[in-house]
């Protein structure tokens, strides 16, 4: 009799620990967001609008069908590996020239997920744009937009896409991806560049807290600025955000609607996801608001850097392997590591 009292005091806490388990999956809801330049993802098809006769196959960097699905292996094979080789949840993605071309790498070589490309068509002169892909079993697509951006010389740069997907929490996540204008000319002298990008965000940013001091923003992208560049310390003011010994932070910390920079801590420690000449830069960043903090999985965010993407001699050792070193062909991935992020999403 003792026995069988005893199995089914067993049973009963089987079947509680399972509810909880059961619960715990209803109501928190883990993702993985990352962001990679893609290094000049062109298609091999002349477009008469957009400067693109450098990527084509009588182009300079001789661009053919071959070398093209060459690339879009590669870079299929380094997202395939993220998140314990499920892919991630989200990614954003620059130096896109259009959706097809993504949608090919989708439909090629990710269809162990059921990715939704979300594409903005800007007016970039030669047509390298922003795209976002996400898990069509964890996310509805609710709307997206291209912010223009117009800088001081009127010159065309590249919008900032924004997409609002909602969690099957029923939770709203805003997702910005950007690829901010570049250096050419000098960092002093096309800083009023970026600081225009960061003000058409900060903008769209503000709008958002007044009318819900509790979104939820993920900013991704290549900055072109560091995290302590006035740009984005000051202009978008993404404040520095660091872990403390693991530790979740505490919620009066983060009570007032603002935004928190998770690459800063790599940028104090002088690590970056781009390296010009002999300096790392940590151009590439996830900034998230004040509820995203309170989800966010500490000490999550990293530069991904397999052994699969790095140089390992002579050099350039230690950097990205590219697809191109000037216009020799090298047959690679990208200029730039990805970085990425994880979220437990605790429901409202």
């Amino acid at each position: 009799m003792k026995h069988l009292q005893f199995v089914r005091i067993l049973f009963l806490l089987f079947f509680i620990l399972s509810g909880y388990h059961s619960l715990s999956a209803q109501t928190n809801d883990t993702i993985f967001v990352a962001f990679w330049n893609m290094e000049n993802l062109f298609d091999v098809v002349d477009d008469p609008v957009k400067d693109d006769a450098e990527f084509l196959p009588d182009g300079v960097k001789e661009w053919t069908a071959e070398r093209l699905d060459k690339k879009l292996y590669n870079m299929a094979r380094l997202i395939q590996s993220m998140n314990n080789e499920n892919g991630p949840d989200v990614l954003g993605m620059c130096e896109v020239e259009n959706k097809e071309v993504v949608q090919q790498m989708v439909d090629k070589f990710l269809n162990h997920k059921n990715y939704v490309v979300v594409h903005d068509d800007s007016p970039d002169n030669r047509g390298i744009d922003v795209t976002l892909i996400f898990d069509d079993d964890k996310f509805d697509l609710i709307s997206s937009e291209g912010l223009l951006i117009e800088l001081p010389d009127k010159y065309p740069t590249r919008n900032i896409l924004h997409a609002t997907l909602k969690t099957n929490n029923a939770d709203t996540l805003h997702l910005f991806i950007n690829h901010w204008p570049s250096r050419r000319g000098g960092e002093n002298e096309s800083k009023k560049n970026r600081i225009a990008a960061a003000s058409v965000l900060r903008h769209k940013a503000d709008k958002l807290f007044k009318n819900n001091a509790d979104s939820r923003l993920i900013i991704m992208g290549d900055f072109n600025d560091e995290p302590g560049n006035t740009s984005i310390l000051d202009t978008l003011n993404a404040a520095a955000f660091i872990c403390e010994n693991g530790e979740e932070p505490n919620d009066a910390d983060f009570a007032n609607p603002s935004l928190f920079n998770l690459a800063h801590q790599n940028y104090n420690e002088g690590n970056g996801s781009y390296k010009y000449r002999d300096d790392w830069n940590m151009l590439d960043q996830i900034i998230i608001s004040n509820k995203m903090v309170q989800d966010y999985y500490c000490g999550s965010f990293t530069i991904y850097q397999p052994d699969f993407i790095v140089t390992h001699s002579g050099k350039f050792a230690g950097t990205p392997f590219p697809t191109y070193g000037g216009n020799r062909y090298l047959g690679g991935y990208s200029d730039h590591f990805p970085v990425f992020a994880k979220f437990i999403l605790k429901g409202k």
